[in-house]
């Protein structure tokens, strides 16, 4: 399917919600999308998945997937603004779902129209499906790991956004009853959290609006490989 232009849409607020890159500004260089998209990070499988733990440093805006003290991968994340934190302590994945969506926001669509929007916006006639959250790991009610566009500070409603390369990666790593800890910092900041940032995604030209409706961005990543 041919993919459309991408869609502005007017008001910070909004804006913040709904875009994906989490910037309304304006669309700026292809090739600094193909640079975000060839972005990734080693990763190694454990020998005992059981004992596999989860860090997050929010200061860091870092992800330790961890055993014992050994990292299997390290990996930047995008955690919840000021006015929408991610909850700190400690938690345990209760709920995984590679295909999973958006209750309440995503996308209306007509014929070849599609438009970002609140269901409960969504104009008369028009379908909707929420916005994609490919390999979401929920560790607390409507909060989970999903694959997002990444900035260089916290901009999400709370949840953390994995970039499209590394989250297929963390979900084969965690598993239900995977622990996590997030908190404002982590022991491994100092020794793990030195890592190349893919680039910022807040300028990048978004993907057009058909890939959201349909299930092509389910599936928009590399192959996942493993040390």
């Amino acid at each position: 399917m041919k993919l459309l232009r991408p869609i502005l849409i007017a008001g910070a607020a909004l804006a913040a919600g709904l875009l994906s890159s989490c910037s309304n500004g304006p669309v700026r260089s292809a090739a600094g999308l193909a640079t975000y998209r060839a972005y990734d990070r080693p990763a190694k499988k454990p020998s005992n998945p059981s004992a596999v733990r989860v860090k997050v440093s929010l200061a860091k805006q870092m992800a330790y997937v961890m055993e014992g003290n050994t990292p299997l991968m390290v990996m930047p994340v995008s955690t919840g603004a000021p006015g929408s934190p991610t909850p700190t302590g400690s938690f345990t994945i209760f709920n995984k779902e590679h295909k999973h969506r958006a209750n309440t926001h995503g996308y209306a669509y007509s014929g070849n129209q599609v438009k970002k929007t609140m269901l409960s916006s969504k104009p008369s006639g028009w379908s909707f499906k929420g916005t994609p959250m490919p390999y979401w790991c929920e560790f607390k009610s409507n909060y989970g790991f999903h694959t997002g566009w990444l900035k260089h500070s916290p901009c999400t409603h709370g949840c953390i956004r994995m970039h499209e390369n590394l989250a297929p990666k963390f979900y084969q790593l965690v598993k239900v009853g995977t622990q996590v800890n997030i908190s404002y910092s982590q022991p491994e900041d100092s020794t793990l959290g030195k890592i190349d940032l893919p680039p910022d995604a807040g300028p990048l030209p978004d993907y057009g609006g058909d890939t959201y409706v349909s299930d092509a961005y389910f599936t928009l990543h590399k192959t996942p490989t493993f040390q």
